[in-house]
């Protein structure tokens, strides 16, 4: 996805391009992104759609919420969800608070109804993390995850889950066995080949769905445009 480098964007402008100046560059690619997903369903509903990357600072939550963003601008009931529960970033980049999320109504402590929140952006609605707990793995493969997923499909016409890096944690292959399709996230000149190699195997041997990759960062020489 093609964007103009602007070094001065802090991280939570940077992660919200796509709504902040939906003509940029960036928002434009993000759409593409969008409609090469939509091509992607035809022979089955892509519905929940989850972010990963091999590696951590690849640009995954990044790309998470500007895909969210430009799900929503085109009339989508989106839901945003932080499924990392070890280092979670989407409470920030909305500025909202983190006390209850995920993980809090994986335990049974709150109803979805109670954690779902507004971004603040038409037809985009928040689930945060919530409390970092001590077993995220577990969480994730409980059947009240399953619950939330069929729960939030039933209300949502799209929901996108950012994950831990594949090559990390096992908690985004839990995860990529119960979405839709996954879209891997890679950065130029940082992830290594072979990383990016077995990020791909992981997807596959979880009967993961892989809906294509995101490259993040990528120099192209004519014109001082980067691909994200």
């Amino acid at each position: 996805m093609t964007y103009r480098r602007i070094h001065h964007w802090n991280n939570k402008q940077k992660n919200l391009l796509s709504n902040l100046n939906p003509k940029s560059e960036i928002a434009e690619q993000y759409r593409t992104v969008r409609t090469n997903i939509q091509f992607a369903a035809v022979d089955k509903k892509i519905q929940i759609i989850i972010i990963t990357s091999a590696s951590p600072s690849e640009g995954k939550s990044m790309s998470a919420v500007n895909l969210a963003v430009v799900y929503a601008q085109q009339g989508k009931n989106v839901l945003l969800a932080d499924g990392d529960m070890r280092k979670p970033t989407v409470h920030y980049t909305f500025s909202l608070e983190n006390h209850k999320g995920l993980s809090t109504t994986l335990v049974g402590n709150t109803e979805l109804e109670e954690t779902i929140l507004p971004s603040g952006i038409e037809n985009l609605d928040v689930l945060v993390s919530g409390p970092i707990p001590p077993n995220p793995s577990e969480l994730l493969a409980s059947h009240k995850m399953l619950e939330f997923l069929e729960a939030a499909r039933r209300v949502y016409d799209i929901v996108i889950v950012d994950t831990p890096p594949l090559l990390a944690v096992t908690d985004p292959q839990i995860l990529v066995s119960l979405g839709d399709g996954t879209v891997l996230v890679i950065r130029s000149k940082k992830t290594e080949i072979e990383d990016a190699r077995k990020a791909i195997q992981m997807i596959h041997s979880a009967n993961g769905k892989l809906l294509g990759t995101i490259l993040n960062d990528a120099q192209i020489i004519e014109g001082h445009y980067y691909y994200t």
